[in-house]
């Protein structure tokens, strides 16, 4: 028996559901839910929606009247207020408006004089969050779900068909992936971790039946100028793009937290490594010399 397989695209990216169950029909209106649920939090948290609540959210910078948001939202930015304090201020939402500086399509490094024009709208401390109520003290800063609301998504789907009573399948968000259930026979989804410069080479294969896995790296958005490569995960704190991994792979109880957490570890450089091996999660990380290391590696 085979999981029926439901490719669509969504948040930028190319995603398959694999789910198993007894009727065709009843599979296909799961698996149509499922897409339906990923596509509603891609309308709603879209930066590049005029209609999302993220833009309504980003015009009100400025105004200290505020938004008042959603229970879903609020509990999105309760555990983005977490990760910002427990990353040392490196998950931060508000870091999404460098990219008016970074384009990597262009070729071209921003000057120090533009990433310091950007930085003072930057900070997650310096946002008024009180439930239900969420203030963006100055004109142009922003908030960017985009950073977790895929793996965020993720853990929805595979949330929903459960409920659905599926027991067995697998929710792929590019990349990012959460676990309906085993195999009906009981055996774990194998999952091949991509090689940050072989992307057709997979570095370690995963064995997953329950909970997420999410990957972060310098392949997917980057431009080399001049020699160096300029990766799209970018430093609030300094405005530049991070070195130290090439990429980083954790696995976890939710897509949400794994997902997370690779970030971070990317966001910390150098510091990562000893910061994920603190965190006690099941993970992967590729230097620049393309070694590779972590308890996934095995």
């Amino acid at each position: 028996m085979e999981a029926r397989r439901y490719p669509f695209r969504a948040m930028g990216s190319v995603c398959e559901l694999r789910l198993y169950g007894d009727g065709e029909a009843q599979v296909d209106d799961v698996a149509e839910a499922a897409r339906a649920e990923v596509l509603r939090l891609e309308r709603k948290y879209s930066r590049y929606r005029d209609d999302s609540l993220t833009t309504r959210v980003n015009r009100s910078a400025g105004d200290r009247a505020g938004v008042d948001v959603d229970e879903e939202t609020a509990s999105l930015l309760d555990y983005a207020d977490t990760a910002f304090r427990e990353s040392g201020g490196l998950f931060d939402v508000t870091s999404g408006i460098l990219r008016a500086a970074w384009d990597f399509r262009s070729g071209r490094v921003p000057t120090q004089e533009e990433l310091d024009g950007l930085r003072p709208r930057i900070g997650w401390d310096k946002v008024s969050w009180r439930r239900p109520r969420v203030v963006l003290p100055l004109a142009g800063m922003e908030l960017d779900f985009g950073g977790y609301v895929k793996e965020y998504a993720a853990d929805r789907a595979a949330e929903l068909c459960r409920q659905a009573g599926l027991s067995s399948g697998l929710v792929d968000l590019g990349g990012d992936l959460a676990v309906v259930g085993p195999h009906p026979d009981g055996r774990p989804w194998k999952v091949g971790i991509r090689h940050p410069r072989r992307p057709e080479t997979a570095v370690a294969t995963v064995c997953l039946a329950a909970g997420g896995i999410a990957s972060s790296g310098d392949y997917e958005r980057f431009m080399v100028v001049d020699g160096v490569r300029y990766g799209h995960i970018l430093s609030p704190k300094t405005g530049w793009p991070v070195r130290g991994f090439a990429a980083v792979s954790v696995a976890a109880p939710h897509c949400l937290v794994a997902g997370t957490a690779s970030t971070v570890a990317m966001l910390k450089g150098d510091a990562g490594a000893d910061w994920l091996q603190g965190l006690g999660l099941p993970s992967l990380w590729i230097d620049q010399s393309e070694r590779i290391h972590g308890s996934l590696a095995a």
